[in-house]
């Protein structure tokens, strides 16, 4: 179904289960097909694919050649039934690539609210991205990875499958993440490596000082006072009891699931 006030210019291509809402429009020779529901007042530009079974938010903006949920690249799909879920207020620049899941894993790809995705950015299948994301040009994420809110990736960094970086996170450009980067660090190089707590975007976030400060020590308590793991965590936990900010970070840490970046 698409809404009365929709805007779909004669040359697009819509075939299948199509919904689109309210004051959205549709630019010239775009494809949309299959089972793809687009919200209101979303831009879609000229030149875009967009692929089923797909769900969109509203008030998104999708540049010309951008391909967004498309089958995905991994060798094991077979055409199974998986999904693409978008959230609200996101910008997808030019011919960024976006996948749907694998039945391998959660069957699903589900990306946010308020994420850029700058040109040539790849999201591949199964992966998890939170909101207020930033991903700079060529920015690469592999299948099955996990991004927690207002991370920051740099042009042409690339994180490995399965991967998960933390919330408030900057990922620095060119980097190889081939370990999980806690909330709040700075990561740079090939392979990446912590150098810093992100103290500039946690002003930015409306961070206080005494948090910024607590989470700078748990950092030091992690990085700079050859503690195992085992015991910067004990320590850590016990500065989360008096700052939820800190909490985010130990509670990352017990996950530990590919590692953490050293």
């Amino acid at each position: 179904m698409i809404d009365s006030t929709a805007s779909i210019h004669p040359s697009a291509i819509i075939e299948g289960n199509v919904k689109i809402g309210a004051n959205t429009t549709v630019g010239a020779f775009t494809i949309i097909r299959g089972d793809v529901e687009i919200g209101e007042n979303c831009q879609i530009a000229s030149h875009v694919v967009i692929k089923g079974h797909s769900k969109i938010g509203n008030n998104n903006r999708i540049f010309q050649f951008a391909s967004v949920g498309e089958d995905c690249q991994d060798l094991k799909y077979a055409g199974e039934e998986t999904y693409l879920e978008i959230g609200d207020n996101n910008t997808i620049r030019e011919s960024v690539t976006i996948h749907r899941g694998t039945t391998q894993d959660r069957s699903i790809t589900k990306i946010g609210s308020n994420c850029l995705f700058m040109i040539n950015a790849h999201v591949a299948h199964d992966c998890v991205v939170g909101n207020g994301c930033i991903f700079a040009n060529n920015a690469t994420l592999a299948g099955h990875v996990t991004i927690g809110d207002n991370v920051i990736f740099g042009g042409q960094a690339a994180i490995h499958q399965f991967g998960k970086v933390g919330s408030y996170a900057f990922v620095g450009g060119c980097a190889a993440v081939n370990k999980d980067v806690p909330p709040y660090v700075m990561a740079v190089g090939n392979y990446a490596r912590p150098v810093a707590v992100n103290t500039e975007g946690l002003l930015r976030r409306g961070f206080s000082k005494d948090s910024i400060k607590a989470i700078r020590q748990a950092y030091k308590t992690l990085y700079r006072s050859g503690n195992t793991l085992e015991e910067a965590l004990s320590q850590i936990e016990l500065s989360a009891e008096q700052y939820p900010e800190v909490k985010l970070f130990a509670d990352f840490l017990k996950e530990n699931g590919r590692g953490i970046v050293r």
